[in-house]
């Protein structure tokens, strides 16, 4: 009896407060995904305080010191071409691209959390008739749905927002339907439909929290494909519009100077680089955390 209860002590599985603890431990030790925090946390504060603590706005002009160049005047990441203070403009677009992206994130998922459940929970033909149209929609590049949708509509904060969003929910339904299907005939699926559970019960409070996980995992790297959605259109001029900046209009207003001016362009495409990689490992380190093989025996 004695060895049968040690290797049923091996198999069981963790409790849940023992699994959160690995799986802090796991994501602490991802040098990289720490790394992505800090910049994130950085970005954030910086674009929501900084702005404020700058002498200059963004929309304030200077024609003493057009093109003035990085660390060689009163503008400290150097002004444009109509004197504006680089600095005040990064931070203040910093607010608009990182609102994009955050945003987009949460509409993204949540429509692909329902789609995904309904699909998984359901099957049968409903779940065919529902993966087949998120089949349909990934056939689309999402960049030219991006470009068709901007261009038929008044590009402002709200509609990139939104219309991000709509091309950003498949991915995040089809991990929520593969799970949902995974998890549909565990045991204590069958208990809670034997006990009369309703199907919205069953679907978010029984399926939803079992997983999570990869819908988080999900979730992290959406922000930085929001983000690189909003600077491309804003790049081509479909975006957000000047005077209010934002990563991709700066770009956008910059290529003209690329020889006579190159930090115009440099230090936002920087700027974006550097948000997107971050989102990018904490996403990895997120998935690496959260792996549900890490906490298997053996």
């Amino acid at each position: 009896m004695s060895a049968q209860a040690s290797a049923a002590a091996v198999t069981a599985p963790a409790p849940p407060q023992a699994r959160r603890r690995r799986a802090l431990r796991r994501f602490l030790r991802h040098r990289l995904a720490l790394a992505g925090v800090f910049i994130i946390l950085f970005l954030v504060l910086a674009c929501a305080f900084g702005p404020s603590l700058l002498p200059y706005d963004q929309l304030h002009i200077d024609l003493r010191h057009r093109f003035q160049a990085p660390l060689m005047g009163p503008h400290i990441l150097g002004s444009d071409q109509l004197g504006r203070d680089l600095l005040a403009r990064l931070l203040m677009a910093g607010r608009i691209s990182l609102t994009v992206g955050f945003v987009a994130m949460i509409l993204s998922t949540a429509v692909g959390v329902v789609i995904g459940l309904v699909s998984g929970f359901y099957g049968g033909r409903v779940g065919a008739a529902l993966m087949r149209f998120v089949d349909a929609v990934l056939c689309f590049p999402s960049i030219f749905l991006l470009l068709t949708l901007a261009a038929l509509t008044t590009p402002n904060l709200l509609t990139i927002t939104v219309i991000i969003a709509l091309t950003a929910w498949m991915q995040v339904a089809r991990i929520v339907d593969g799970q949902v299907r995974a998890l549909r005939e565990r045991d204590y699926m069958i208990a809670a439909e034997a006990l009369g559970a309703s199907d919205l019960r069953l679907m978010f409070r029984e399926l939803l929290p079992n997983a999570v996980a990869p819908i988080v995992v999900s979730a992290t790297l959406n922000v930085a494909n929001a983000i690189l959605m909003e600077a491309y259109v804003s790049y081509l001029g479909y975006g957000i519009q000047p005077p209010t900046p934002s990563w991709g209009n700066m770009l956008n207003n910059a290529q003209e100077y690329l020889t006579s001016a190159p930090w115009l362009a440099i230090i936002p495409g920087a700027v974006i680089t550097l948000a997107v990689a971050s989102f990018n490992f904490v996403g990895d380190g997120l998935r690496d955390a959260l792996d549900p093989h890490m906490d298997l025996p053996g």
